[in-house]
């Protein structure tokens, strides 16, 4: 079923939208005497008023239930059955259970995505297609796909009179095809591999029975004008990320066309076209970039580079793909060699840029976290002012626009409320110190569609040079602490220092870089300093959708109640399993109660109490002071750990990540080899960590249920996870 072209307002209020819309419609003198008695007659109404939103709100969705765009979640289930819609396993997990909030919808699109119940007809008319695959991948775990008969690249004897190309040896002078050889785009013929391509353990598929999925999980994520890094005492060195590590490029995917145009790309036997690397989120080969440079270089396209603050881009005539390992290639005169597996670029040493290097390129990453170009949901604050810094706005520093917040604020002239917006992708090398007082509410956030960068350097020779966060007066009652949020950004060099009797400090899809900078190699400049100190505060820390260093709590633990630390969906990183994530000087316990929930924890934590931990995992010992209170529930932690009650929390075996260094792509996820109960330990079958809410394990679990489908009989279909 198809919803007609109509509007909807899908929003359901808790409360009534008008609770004086009744009371407007009596006569007038019923309202002044109303008034006169305290208003007890609005009240009523109101009541009223809310329940007959409520009974219309349900009417309007029975009518939206009909449709499958516009449909409840627990509704899809019945509308596919009308058309024979099997349900993907673990659907049953939505209607039990108590999830966290948000989850419900979030497993429920999951297990049973609309697009895929809303293709249900079609897709069976199509059974048996490559195309078809592809497409199930993105309905059902919104995962880009490409599908390969892997029966057509395995080598056979042939006959003297009918030759064929599958036997053929290898061109050794074909390095393009070389290049591809063994992976998702390979055209080389090969031997026979009996092993399934189903099997969990090593996959095989090179039959003439054989068909592979190749799915990439890790996303595209876009940065535009961001300034790249230059390398110390080399002004013709730098690097495309400005933290100054490697990392390497993917393409920016183009939607693919429809199978029914014609177009230039591989097909299959039946002239179904499949999808080309330039509709998935591939990582950029130098032979890829040399071979196709114009279709990835340009405005728009999966990199630019600028220079000397020009808005033309360097020319791809002077672009030349090279290998930069250990900076050895010298360009000649005026040519850019760029490496997009190590994401560096060299200038030759006699046409260095004087006024720095600008670049727009794609990282992968698994999910919307740390701070990036993807959206992120905000709550409205209409009551703010908004103050913008970046080129061609009002402020060109942070500290200027905090100054003119400050002096409007004591002036009069805005409400306690304050936000500082930055409007672009660029870096902001300054001291930043924010002293508040009583009642301030100041946000520092990115704009949509942005991810600046905070450079903390070294400013001062005689005390620290942190980001710091004070309340002036001491004696403010705790309604009227002051409240801090950062979201959006990304911050280096230094950590954040947080004083004096604050209200909340609230960290939103941001980055405090673990170890404060970053080596080449990914690996932490300063791996014993923490992003976040807490010293001598009342702050309550709230972490989400975040990746930052160790916290060092410093408190009166005698005098004064533990701090309250909230960490959801998000990585703390001590940047080794034997280093303190969350603790106090000299390796006591931090003076604070934990609240975990989906959380990847890299180190050990030492602190005061756990209230709740859910559906998280640490990989160094957890050391609580007070083990009668709180709950581990669903929650991995080492042998040896010394924690409150656990319930259901394994502990024996070891996790497996498939990287702890920040800065590369699949930084904290866990590998697809570690063990089940990791891997579907959550209390809805998930994962444990920061990656809970990708569902992987239910997306994968739908994606093969949907391959035993639309295969062919006989074949033997199997997923090959590329990232």
């Amino acid at each position: 079923m198809t919803a007609p072209d109509v509007q909807f307002d899908t929003a359901a209020p808790a409360t009534t939208r008008e609770p004086d819309g009744l009371a407007a419609l009596l006569p007038r003198w019923h309202l002044l005497r109303d008034a006169e008695e305290g208003e007890p007659l609005r009240a009523l109404l109101a009541v009223i008023a809310e329940q007959l939103d409520r009974v219309r709100d349900g009417v309007q969705q029975g009518y939206e239930d009909l449709f499958v765009e516009t449909a409840a979640p627990w509704v899809l289930p019945y509308l596919g059955d009308l058309v024979g819609y099997r349900t993907l396993p673990g659907y049953e997990r939505v209607l039990t259970g108590g999830l966290h909030e948000g989850g419900r919808e979030a497993l429920a699109e999951a297990v049973a995505p609309r697009a895929d119940v809303a293709a249900t007809v079609a897709s069976r008319r199509r059974k048996g297609t490559l195309h078809l695959l592809e497409e199930i991948s993105e309905q059902v775990a919104d995962w880009p796909a490409r599908a390969v008969e892997l029966s057509r690249l395995v080598a056979q004897n042939q006959s003297v009179k009918l030759q064929r190309e599958r036997g053929r040896l290898l061109d050794l002078r074909d390095g393009s095809a070389l290049a591809l050889a063994g992976g998702p785009f390979d055209t080389t013929a090969r031997t026979v591999d009996v092993r399934r391509a189903e099997s969990r353990r090593r996959q095989g598929g090179w039959t003439p029975a054989g068909v592979a999925l190749f799915v990439w999980r890790l996303k595209s994520y876009s940065l535009t004008s961001s300034p790249a890094y230059c390398i110390d005492r080399a002004r013709n060195l730098y690097t495309f990320s400005i933290l100054g590590n490697d990392t390497p490029l993917v393409t920016k995917p183009v939607p693919e066309p429809s199978p029914t145009l014609p177009h230039s790309r591989l097909r299959s036997s039946g002239g179904t076209p499949t999808a080309a690397v330039d509709n998935v989120p591939a990582f950029i080969t130098r032979r890829l970039l040399h071979d196709r440079l114009l279709d990835y270089y340009g405005p728009g396209k999966s990199l630019v580079i600028r220079r000397d603050g020009e808005d033309r881009p360097v020319p791809p005539s002077d672009i030349v793909v090279a290998d930069l390992s250990d900076w050895r290639y010298r360009p000649k005169r005026g040519q850019v060699a760029v490496d997009p597996e190590l994401g560096r670029i060299a200038f030759g040493s006699r046409s260095a840029p004087r006024q720095g290097v600008w670049v727009d390129h794609h990282y992968a990453y698994g999910a919307d976290m740390g701070g990036g170009e993807y959206e992120r949901a905000r709550e409205p604050r209409p009551d703010a002012e908004t103050y913008r810094v970046g080129p061609g706005r009002p402020y060109r520093q942070i500290m200027d626009a905090y100054r003119a917040w400050q002096q409007d604020r004591r002036a009069d002239r805005t409400g306690p409320e304050g936000i500082i917006e930055i409007t672009h992708s660029g870096a902001y090398q300054e001291q930043l110190d924010f002293d508040l007082d009583p009642g301030d509410r100041l946000e520092l956030r990115a704009a949509e569609g942005t991810r600046p960068v905070i450079r903390l350097l070294d400013w001062y020779s005689n005390r620290p040079d942190a980001l710091n966060i004070r309340a002036v007066d001491d004696d403010c009652a705790p309604h009227e602490r002051p409240r801090v949020v950062l979201d959006g950004l990304l911050v280096a060099g230094r950590g954040i220092n947080v004083t004096g009797p604050m209200g909340a400090v609230v960290v939103r899809h941001s980055t405090l870089v673990p170890g404060w900078s970053l080596e080449p190699e990914c690996e932490p400049h300063s791996p014993d300093e923490p992003s976040i100190v807490l010293e001598r505060t009342t702050a309550c820390l709230q972490i989400e959708h975040s990746v930052l260093g160790t916290i060092e709590v410093i408190g009166d633990e005698v005098g004064e109640d533990p701090l309250h630390i909230h960490l959801r969906d998000s990585v703390l990183d001590a940047t080794g399993h034997d280093r303190e994530a969350l603790s106090a000087p000299d390796c006591r316990h931090a003076h604070a109660v934990l609240h975990v929930h989906r959380t990847t924890v890299i180190g050990e934590v030492h602190t005061h109490a756990v209230e709740i931990a859910e559906n998280s995992l640490f990989t160094g010992k957890l050391h609580v002071a007070r083990r009668g209170i709180g709950c581990l529930r669903h929650t991995y932690v080492p042998a040896g750990s010394r924690t409150p009650r656990r319930h259901r929390s394994p502990s024996h075996p070891a996790p497996l990540l498939t990287s702890v260094r920040y800065g590369t792509p699949w930084y904290a996820q866990l590998a697809d080899r570690c063990p089940e109960e990791l891997r579907r330990g959550a209390d809805d079958g998930a994962e444990l960590g920061a990656f809970h809410d990708l569902y992987r394990p239910q997306r994968e679990d739908g994606l093969r249920a949907r391959l035993a489908e639309c295969t062919p009989a006989g074949t033997d279909a199997g997923i090959f996870f590329v990232t």
